[in-house]
């Protein structure tokens, strides 16, 4: 781990802290929430010993990158834009591109916006969701879990902020990491994540150095900037509008544990399996759901992760 970099990037009107290791072609990791950079250190130092240069900023929002107060300047084209400005400093014309959770779906509206950029694309957990012009994203949301459902709790600006802050850091960041419920996530009001239980003990894959170091990070920088993204959801429907039936037109590996709650999403299934995917992701090359794996699979499986990664891409 000491041997990756640090450094700062000056990016589209921000300061964004990037890690980065090796040298060869550049592949561009895009972490979720509540995560970092550092969800993916186990690929960081396996692709790089396999001969590429591995890229893992901190997006808008979070860690060591800068974090604009409005949720109005975390659309997906702010994030995009960070990117693109990250692949100029860097003197970068195309990268092979890998997403997780919100990274992957970053990762598909880059390759929507910017596919001259992209070699090629493996995404986890999240599948590509086509603009529905009839329902913005948190209605339907809220229509399909109701209003306990974990995204719907956190669009009041500082509600779920002041329920965070009665939970121990550390706490929290076990129970995000460490669930392997694939039911939808409820939080009543009334109860919060103050009243979620002691998360049992760590699993293998997660050390308390992990999680310390998570958690130190959230401690400095607050859950606003990694909110806010949820926060936009709406505002990015309304902005995506233009892209509607535009499909994601680079080579595309998708991956996602059987226990992942994004794939017990209705009808998130029968689109991944039954064409629909397919249709709006036509260069869709490789498709795999890993048997008892949950949502942070990067972490959970490190090594197939990293094997399935670079698999795809050396091909390109």
């Amino acid at each position: 781990m000491e041997k990756i970099e640090h450094t700062t990037v000056t990016t589209n009107g921000i300061n964004m802290h990037v890690a980065s290791i090796g040298s060869g072609p550049v592949i561009l990791f895009l972490h979720g929430f509540p995560e970092l950079w550092y969800t993916w250190r186990h690929q960081l130092l396996s692709l790089s010993s396999l001969g590429y240069r591995c890229v893992a900023p901190d997006l808008r929002g979070f860690g060591d990158t800068d974090a604009p107060s409005s949720a109005a300047s975390y659309t997906v084209f702010h994030i995009v834009g960070d990117l693109v400005g990250l692949l100029e400093a860097l003197g970068v014309d195309r990268v092979f591109l890998v997403g997780h959770d919100w990274g992957a779906m970053i990762a598909w509206s880059f390759c929507q916006f910017r596919p001259d950029r992209v070699k090629a694309l493996v995404n986890l957990s999240v599948a590509f969701r086509p603009w529905n012009p009839k329902v913005k994203p948190v209605e339907g949301l809220r229509a399909l879990f109701g209003d306990d459902y974990y995204i719907c709790r956190f669009q009041e600006p500082g509600e779920i902020e002041d329920d965070f802050a009665q939970v121990d850091t550390k706490k929290l960041i076990k129970i995000f990491l460490t669930s392997r419920n694939p039911k939808p996530p409820r939080i009543p009001k009334e109860r919060g994540y103050r009243g979620l239980p002691d998360p049992k003990p760590l699993p293998s894959w997660l050390s308390e150095e992990d999680v310390d170091y998570i958690a130190s990070k959230f401690n400095q920088k607050g859950f606003t900037g990694g909110l806010n993204y949820y926060r936009a959801m709406n505002l990015n429907w309304e902005l995506t509008a233009p892209w509607t039936r535009v499909e994601i037109k680079v080579p595309v590996k998708f991956i996602v544990g059987d226990l992942d709650v994004t794939y017990h999403i209705p009808g998130v299934k029968e689109y991944i399996h039954n064409g629909g995917f397919k249709k709006d992701v036509p260069f869709l090359q490789e498709l795999v759901v890993m048997d008892g794996v949950a949502h942070f699979l990067n972490q959970e499986k490190p090594e197939e992760i990293s094997m399935h990664i670079y698999d795809f891409i050396k091909k390109f």
